[in-house]
């Protein structure tokens, strides 16, 4: 048998989970680099039972899979994985199997976007490096409104920072409730009201085809001149063009992301040469807990299978 796993950016797949525990005979390769192309990657992949992917660094499509005739089972961290086809798994007899547990290291890179974004800190560095001093205005987190597009397992952790911080928290989501939202420190608003009284906006919703572009022109006016957003969630949920043009425009102070509506994010992306926005290249879960966590209940979701018992079952 042959595994193979995919987009191990960092080289550390193998150091992150005791792959030791699998029965003798099985072969376990890692690619650190990523390919876009199918009949590239069905080359690579040729030949493999079981696919290990990282959150949806690959997508795993049908075309794929109609390349891969021996592909019998892929494992994804966390339960949800827009980048696999699971109905042309379930068709195909792949079975797909997620991970359960998490940390809290989406939310913490969020958080640190947020101070980032509000002190401008990246632009300082690089300020103080060209041999400028003290050229920027930050502003203060306490006493200030922080947005939450989205009040789930994360923006509820955004919400329990901010609290801290001082600062007063909005929450808008499609079904989010009052009580709900009261639960966890924060006022349920419009999302139009949201933006409007918002200083800082982070965004924690998942992407869904209603949600793609939630985040526009419109929203964007209403941050005003002032206003900072901050996506770490997924990079469709905000119009890129709307947002470079805010950018530019001055229409919003500025904007700090770690998602892209394309990864790698490419090297003429028009987002590089914004000069008021933040990038990081999709680092939320990008810790070492994190990654031995996904990695360990990956290669645990490998072993039930070959047991004949699978878990975390997507398909």
């Amino acid at each position: 048998m042959k595994i193979a796993i995919l987009d191990d950016y960092q080289d550390v797949a193998l150091s992150s989970a005791p792959w030791d525990q699998l029965p003798a005979g099985i072969a376990v390769e890692r690619f650190t680099d990523h390919l876009d192309d199918v009949g590239a990657l069905a080359e690579r992949l040729a030949g493999a039972q079981v696919v290990v992917t990282m959150r949806e660094r690959t997508p795993i499509t049908a075309e794929l899979m109609d390349r891969l005739p021996d592909l019998r089972l892929v494992t994804t961290t966390g339960m949800r994985n827009a980048s696999i086809d699971l109905d042309a798994a379930g068709k195909r007899g792949v079975t797909v199997c997620g991970t359960q547990k998490g940390t809290a290291a989406p939310a913490e890179l969020a958080w640190a976007l947020v101070m980032a974004v509000a002190r401008e800190i990246p632009q300082n560095d690089r300020d103080v490096r060209a041999g400028i001093w003290q050229a920027r205005m930050g502003i203060d987190l306490a006493g200030a409104t922080i947005g939450l597009l989205g009040l789930g397992r994360l923006g509820r952790l955004m919400a329990g920072y901010a609290a801290a911080f001082g600062m007063e928290v909005l929450a808008w989501s499609p079904h989010l409730t009052t009580e709900r939202a009261a639960e966890h420190g924060a006022e349920l608003v419009s999302k139009e009201d949201l933006f409007r009284r918002s200083d800082i906006v982070s965004i924690h919703l998942k992407l869904a085809g209603s949600t793609v572009g939630i985040v526009g022109a419109a929203e964007l006016d209403l941050l005003g001149p002032a206003g900072r957003l901050v996506n770490t969630s997924r990079g469709p949920l905000v119009d890129e063009a709307a947002l470079i043009a805010a950018l530019a425009e001055g229409k919003i102070a500025g904007a700090a992301l770690d998602v892209y509506a394309v990864e790698p994010l490419p090297a003429d992306s028009p987002l590089l040469g914004v000069p008021n926005l933040i990038l990081s290249p999709h680092i939320g879960f990008v810790t070492v807990e994190a990654h031995r966590l996904g990695y360990t209940q990956m290669l645990e979701d490998i072993l039930a299978y070959l047991g004949g018992a699978p878990i975390n079952v997507l398909t």
